[in-house]
């Protein structure tokens, strides 16, 4: 009995142990293989890095100006007889809008030129009468002094005449009327706004280091805020000193307006084009990948291990970034013309991984 069971126990371990060994064996063959199994190449499509032309610019947010533009208002007070204009007209220079009631004017300007008249009069007898000898020189100096306070009288009453009369100093487009027929308006009272928006100035700013870039004619193009308007221009003004409580520098530009598209007062991004520049190295933004360890792309190269054929690979390429222009980043250092950078799927790609051109390589 005991034999049996001394038999029975050996059997049981061989069998055991068989499996234990069995098990640890697969484990071993198992993790061999994946050791030694090369990953598949993954298919990628690249970008090949080729000088260009550059296209530099600043970026600014501008605000539209009439190249023309004022709020009118009465010269002297009065009652209000006729208003000459309608909202959103288009008038012209010298165009009568306000009419004042002028009546006391008038009447005072008729006696101002009935004494006038009367005085040129006097002086006239008076040189006679001392040509001939009958008359004492101080009358004709009399006479002389009367006419031209006369005279002067006439132009200074002429003059507020005029103030009666409300014209336009420059053509363009005149708002909504402020006063009323029959409403007695003081000195100084808005009637209406006036915009010259055949032309508009788009004033925005830039800090010192960019304005130094900033000449004279260079070329600007201004968009709308929701982008569904583009127009060009050029810088004709830079402002000589630097805003002490901003440090930033005000440019102005004009731009035409002939299609009356843009509307003073509104806003705008701003892009001032700087001359172009040959044999730049830039990319699009996307394939470039930002992380703590600074910017990097990924190059694909053509690399052989001993006893093997090529095959391409990736390798991670830390750059060094400089301007931007639309979608363009300038690659400054870190990467050579000929180089072929992935511009898709980086996130699944190591540094080594193999790779396979999914596309032929395309320029930029």
């Amino acid at each position: 009995m005991i034999k049996r069971l001394i038999i029975a126990i050996l059997l049981l371990g061989l069998v055991g142990g068989g499996i234990v060994g069995f098990n640890l064996f697969r484990s071993k063959m198992i993790a061999q293989f994946f050791a030694t199994m090369a990953p598949a190449p993954l298919p990628v499509t690249v970008t090949e890095v080729v000088p260009i032309n550059w296209m530099p610019g600043i970026a600014a947010i501008g605000t539209a100006n009439a190249a023309q533009g004022t709020d009118l208002a009465v010269e002297a007070a009065g009652v209000v007889r006729e208003v000459r204009f309608a909202a959103n007209d288009r008038v012209e220079k010298g165009q009568v809008l306000v009419q004042i009631d002028d009546r006391e004017e008038r009447a005072d300007l008729d006696a101002a030129k009935a004494a006038l008249n009367l005085a040129e009069i006097t002086l006239k007898r008076a040189q006679e009468l001392l040509e001939r000898g009958v008359s004492a020189t101080t009358t004709l100096d009399t006479a002389e002094a009367e006419a031209i306070a006369a005279r002067s009288n006439v132009a200074k009453l002429a003059a507020a005449l005029e103030t009666k009369q409300l014209t336009a100093p420059f053509g363009g487009t005149i708002g909504i009327p402020q006063i009323e027929i029959g409403q007695f308006v003081t000195a100084g009272t808005t009637y209406a706004t006036l915009q010259d928006r055949s032309h508009m100035r788009v004033d925005f700013s830039l800090s010192e280091q960019q304005a130094g870039m900033v000449k004279a004619g260079l070329p600007v193009t201004v968009t709308s805020e929701v982008g569904d308007l583009t127009l060009t221009g050029s810088v004709v003004g830079i402002e000589p000193k630097i805003d002490p409580n901003s440090r930033l520098v005000t440019i102005r530009a004009d731009v035409p307006n002939a299609a009356d598209q843009l509307t003073p007062g509104q806003f705008l991004q701003v892009r001032v084009d700087l001359p172009a520049e040959d044999g730049v190295i830039a990319l699009p933004q996307t394939v470039v990948s930002s992380t703590l360890y600074g910017d990097s792309v990924f190059v694909v190269r053509a690399e052989q291990t001993e006893g093997a054929e090529p095959s391409l690979v990736v390798r991670q390429v830390f750059v060094k970034l400089g301007r931007r222009s639309a979608d363009l980043v300038e690659i400054s250092e870190g990467l050579a013309v000929g180089d072929k950078v992935v511009n898709a799927g980086q996130n699944r790609l190591s540094s080594g991984a193999p790779v396979t051109l999914a596309d032929a390589p395309a320029g930029n």
